[in-house]
């Protein structure tokens, strides 16, 4: 594929150091959807363009499904992260099968013990209920508050709910930690490891690295901690979370295809990591901004008020159910990812064996970048010009005359 020339041993590096999802959308520009660039001494594919991502990771998601075999990664649960392993392999999709049918299993469960349709919507509701008796509160004793700490405390307490059956309070120093050691993961992540990309740079000091190191193994420490006192108290009769369930799984005495999946201990921690870990910076990331846009904008959330109102009244909260009903609520979330576009890539992918792409080869272990704002930009400007926008355009310029 097409790319700009870089420097030796650094690549294109100087070009994407700051603001690297606009550096390299503006390459992509002129490159193409398909383009390589050079970080450090290593090649990777950045695809751009909706029907391009589409046709990688959906029409050829197979050739494209793998990671990168990063030596970061490799702190990341011990190496065996069903998100971060290179690995691709027949193990490892059974895994991450029962990974998701045990997460699948305690969200859509029944509520034994309410009116939700669910287990997750239960879980959700009550938690929501507090947060925003704990919004009241703060803003009356201090006029002003932390948003963000908030709702990460509140989206890691409905995590460990699912996965570990228990809540915390917002001031318990266990649940904080945890909290602390996800914001640091971020900051440390998001940073960026050099010695990724050039290899030199791995047999030197690195403070950062240190740091990551350091985040992953508190972080392992506090989910075997728990997973053995699961381990103590396990009832087969009585299967109270995800982390039961993976347990129950792992003292089966299993025969023919299900060998394969036979978890250890260890195993279950790395698991149970991967579903802790997965929506917890991004689910409070999301509902930050939700917050900010409505705030931002009063009239939209005077709207979702009075849908909300309107639609289910005050007598009690709202439900799953009710997402039919709720188009004008729904519109905004699906606004709020598409603006925001809070998360401009993806975890890097990788290709599992050599494949052809928008007619240009692509070899076997290739590292790919997947430009997700970009996508974003292009598809407001779409809609923009379209003649749906134009008209509604009109109609509310004519409204407000």
């Amino acid at each position: 594929p097409p790319g700009p020339r870089g420097y030796p041993v650094l690549g294109n590096v100087l070009e994407l150091r700051t603001d690297t999802h606009l550096a390299l959308t503006r390459l992509s520009r002129r490159y193409g959807d398909v383009m390589e660039v050079r970080i450090g001494t290593r090649p990777v594919l950045v695809l751009s363009g909706l029907d391009t991502i589409r046709q990688a990771l959906v029409k050829q998601g197979e050739d494209f499904m793998g990671r990168p075999d990063l030596p970061s990664f490799h702190y990341i649960s011990n190496g065996q992260s069903l998100a971060f392993s290179p690995d691709s392999g027949e193990v490892w999709k059974a895994r991450r099968k029962l990974a998701q049918s045990a997460l699948k299993s305690f969200s859509i469960a029944p509520s034994p013990t309410s009116s939700c349709s669910c287990l997750l919507e239960e879980h959700v509701s009550k938690e929501a209920e507090y947060l925003v008796t704990k919004f009241l509160q703060l803003m009356e004793e201090d006029k002003r508050f932390d948003l963000n700490q908030c709702l990460v405390v509140s989206v890691a307490n409905v995590i460990c709910a699912m996965c570990f059956g228990k809540r915390y309070e917002h001031e318990d120093q266990e649940l904080l930690s945890v909290v602390n050691l996800g914001n640091e993961f971020g900051e440390v992540a998001g940073s960026g490891h050099p010695a990724d990309f050039i290899p030199v740079l791995r047999y030197l000091p690195s403070r950062t690295m240190e740091v990551f190191k350091d985040i992953n193994r508190r972080f392992n420490a506090f989910v075997q901690k728990i997973v053995q006192e699961h381990y103590s108290t396990f009832n087969k009769e009585h299967i109270r979370d995800i982390t039961d369930s993976l347990i129950g799984h792992c003292q089966e005495n299993s025969t023919g295809e299900d060998t394969r999946v036979q978890l250890s201990n260890e195993k279950i921690i790395h698991i149970v990591n991967d579903l802790f870990g997965a929506g917890f910076d991004t689910v409070a990331t999301a509902l930050s901004w939700s917050l900010m846009y409505v705030a931002l904008y009063p009239d939209v959330q005077k709207k979702i008020h009075e849908e909300l109102d309107r639609t289910i009244g005050r007598e009690r909260r709202p439900r799953l159910s009710d997402r039919g009903t709720l188009p004008y609520t729904e519109a905004f979330i699906l606004e709020m990812f598409r603006h925001s576009s809070f998360l401009p890539f993806t975890i890097p992918h990788s290709t599992t064996k050599a494949t052809v792409l928008n007619g240009y080869y692509i070899p076997k272990d290739t590292c790919v970048f997947v430009n997700q704002w970009q996508v974003n930009h292009d598809e407001t400007m779409k809609y923009k010009k379209c003649e749906a926008f134009q008209i509604r355009q009109r109609f509310a310029e004519r409204s407000s005359l």
